[in-house]
């Protein structure tokens, strides 16, 4: 069903895809007749075709877990107004009840931000972060740069990018989103998807052919093929935004009369334009899908790429189960206890929870099939239990116009507003060792709220909404809805604002400078934060060995969501769930170097200079984190940040999963240091790490450096990479983080 083709090819007039290169022009000329290329190129300030890109973006999206930390740091680094549109919408802390009044009190602070500096207001339970950017902000050919990892808007003809809040930020202050010139990846769609097939399946099963591979990490998907045209907006939708799990760096697809409709419908017609490659555009690979073999598809525990055809679980339900339940002991060990096998009952697994939601699910085409499945039928009064979300207001209004709410509620199906909750397990959280399937984003460990620390584990498989709903129907046994025999008849989505002129607060133009921002007293500033020193010294306060390292591990969602406006108080849950000894540490290395910065050496860090031969004065101290391969998931900038108010200087790596958690890094001034592939690690927490010479290595362009591991058995030399850092980039690490760069240059 999915190929990978891992070598380049042409592609002519859009139709024609050639292997053999004889002939053709060259692949640097070829690859600007690329969408992409066309797009990146018009919003590079520095314009030409260089082999680094500058990018302005056309908008920005934020919610309600990051814009705080944004417009706090963008407001310390000397902001006067948004420039561009920015809307902040409140879909992540809707809930209330952690915290007392913090939540509301964050989304008070962003409405009047959007007062203050001109933005767009979107209040809580209005629309989910994405689904609001694609009704209102997407124009093709245009950009958008959001803080959320989930940032597409390809299939609508517009590049979204998710980053860490730090680059929106840059955007704010008319700086740049600073990358090398990507690798495109042809992704040509044939076929037509037969009956009970959505775009979860399609995407389940593209996350699964690349990521383990690494195939696409950081370059760009541009969707193209005959079997575009057979695909509603809604389904290529759905498809896009988890792109985000196959690692790459944005999306886009050719645009056609079903876009044109959209942008009508959304009485935006003039952001429509048709957007197709040149006469002869270069990819430096392509995948090609044929969607007429798409199976039902289910991603196991737990990740996106973790999948098998729900055929496939039917027929081995103890093989596959078993080696869920295998994974989790590796992962969680004695604290939990599992039993996935419970779940199988005459030779059917069952699950315990159905959720459609996000930005991913709870779209008008998937409740509308969703609703025909489980027409006349109910998902029982037993254990298994089904909400659905719709994903903004207009959506949920067309549902109950159209009865599609009245058959899912007739059903025993929970209809709630728009939320993000399920995605990130702030919501409808599982019980313990209990067994959800999801039409969301991610089913990483723990993302469902459970918290295997205190024994408490639950589990999530996605699946396409469909296949959810027939496994309601079916009294929570994993049904494939190809084998459910149903007619949608109800009428397509039509689109209704009422709601958004009633409700949403658009300020873009109008920035009022003597608005006063409004505080709640868990709104705090960032700590101060030093710039760095000519050596550094750091401990290492947690080493893992993990394959993968994900962004919910570096910092928990779910009940850390509330605390994202303070950040001493969010830094108390940095690593919690995999390391939890990470925080008292870095807590005594930065006690310990305020003590250096005081004059009263600790004999630890004394005894560890001298071994190296190296002084105090002039020698940072602070803590280090060693993952394998960090930051796979969520663009959340805590996973960073906590690590640098806790006084964390430099991480290593062997790679860093993702663009965006390295710049987060860098954005915070940790320095995003890495190690050769052959190179052992075999250091543990408490050995230290020297750097000699570091900030002048930093700021005059050199790219590696030697340093020296202090362990109990002696000193050993480690050679450490620092690539690819812009002349920026490298300034803000020696300053010690983006504020302290702009607050120099004011």
């Amino acid at each position: 069903m999915v190929t990978l083709i891992p070598h380049g090819v042409y592609l002519l007039d859009g139709k024609t895809v050639v292997t053999d290169p004889s002939g053709m022009p060259s692949a640097d000329e070829s690859r600007e007749n690329t969408i992409t290329y066309g797009i990146l190129r018009a919003h590079d300030v520095d314009g030409g075709k260089g082999k680094k890109m500058r990018i302005r973006f056309d908008a920005m999206v934020s919610h309600d877990i990051t814009y705080v930390g944004i417009i706090q740091t963008a407001r310390a680094s000397g902001l006067e107004k948004f420039p561009l549109p920015y809307a902040m919408t409140n879909c992540h802390n809707s809930l209330c009840a952690v915290g007392g009044t913090i939540n509301e009190d964050d989304h008070v602070f962003g409405l009047s931000a959007a007062k203050k500096y001109g933005g767009i207001y979107v209040p809580a339970n209005q629309a989910v972060i994405h689904q609001y950017a694609r009704e209102a902000l997407t124009q093709c050919g245009n950009m958008i740069l959001g803080s959320d990892s989930h940032t597409r808007y390809g299939s609508l003809g517009n590049m979204g990018v998710g980053e860490g809040g730090g680059e929106l930020v840059k955007q704010l202050l008319r700086n740049t989103w600073d990358i090398n010139a990507p690798e495109v990846v042809l992704v040509w769609l044939e076929g037509t998807p037969r009956k009970g097939i959505g775009p979860h399946d399609v995407a389940i099963s593209l996350v699964k052919a690349v990521f383990e591979s690494g195939f696409v990490k950081n370059k760009v998907l541009e969707f193209a093929g005959p079997g575009v045209a057979g695909l509603s907006t809604d389904f290529r939708n759905g498809i896009d935004v988890m792109t985000t799990e196959t690692t790459c760096l944005s999306s886009i697809w050719v645009t056609d009369d079903k876009v044109k409709e959209y942008y009508e419908m959304h009485r935006r017609p003039e952001a429509y334009r048709e957007l197709r490659p040149g006469k002869v555009a270069y990819y430096d690979s392509m995948i090609t899908i044929d969607l007429s073999k798409q199976e039902s598809m289910i991603a196991l525990p737990f990740h996106p790429s973790n999948a098998v055809s729900i055929h496939e679980l039917q027929a081995d339900p103890v093989g596959v189960l078993t080696r869920i339940q295998e994974d989790a002991q590796k992962r969680f060990g004695d604290k939990v206890s599992v039993n996935l096998l419970d779940k199988i009952k005459d030779g059917k697994v069952y699950a315990d929870q159905g959720i459609i939601a996000g930005c991913s699910g709870g779209t008008y085409d998937n409740l509308s099939e969703a609703a025909t499945i489980l027409r006349g039928k109910s998902i029982g009064n037993g254990y298994f239990t089904m909400s659905a979300y719709p994903q903004s207001t207009p959506v949920y209004l067309a549902t109950t116009r159209n009865h599609i709410a009245e058959e899912l509620l007739e059903a025993g199906v929970v209809i709630k507003p728009a939320f993000c909750g399920p995605c990130f397990g702030a919501g409808d959280v599982p019980s313990n060792n209990g067994f959800s399937i999801r039409h969301t984003t991610r089913n990483f460990p723990n993302r469902e709220g459970s918290k295997p620390g205190q024994g408490q584990l639950s589990m999530v498989a996605l699946m396409d909404a469909r296949s959810i709903a027939a496994t309601a129907a079916n009294g929570g046994a994993i049904t494939a809805a190809t084998d459910v025999d149903y007619n949608d008849d109800h009428k397509p989505y039509e689109f209704d604002d009422r709601i958004y002129k009633s409700r949403i607060y658009n300020g873009y133009g109008h920035a009022d400078e003597s608005y006063a921002l409004r505080y709640g007293p868990n709104i705090k500033d960032w700590p101060k934060m030093y710039p760095m020193e000519d050596n550094m010294l750091v401990e290492l306060a947690a080493v893992i060995h993990d394959p993968v390292t994900t962004t919910d591990e570096l910092i928990p969602s779910g009940e850390t969501s509330s605390y994202r406006s303070n950040p001493l108080k969010l830094s108390e849950f940095a690593l919690s769930r995999r390391v939890p000894e990470y925080v008292g540490l870095s807590k005594r290395i930065q006690g310990e170097d305020l003590q250096r910065r005081a004059g009263n050496v600790p004999q630890n860090v004394a005894d560890a200079l001298a071994k190296v031969g190296a002084k105090a004065e002039n020698t940072s101290f602070g803590s280090c984190v060693f993952a394998n391969r960090p930051g796979d998931g969520s663009a959340r900038e805590q996973a960073a940040s906590c690590q640098k108010v806790l006084g964390g200087d430099a991480n290593i790596c062997y790679e860093y999963a993702t663009k965006r958690y390295r710049s987060n890094c860098i954005n915070w001034g940790i320095v995003p240091f890495t190690i050769a592939p052959d190179t052992k690690f075999e250091y543990k927490p408490g050995d230290f790490v020297f750097v000699e010479g570091i900030r002048e290595a930093i700021l005059s362009g050199k790219e590696e450096i030697d340093a020296k591991v202090i362990a109990s058995d002696g000193v050993h030399p480690i050679h450490l990479y620092f690539q690819n850092l812009t002349a920026d980039e490298r300034q803000i690490l020696a300053d010690g983080c983006l504020m302290n760069y702009y607050a120099a240059r004011k």
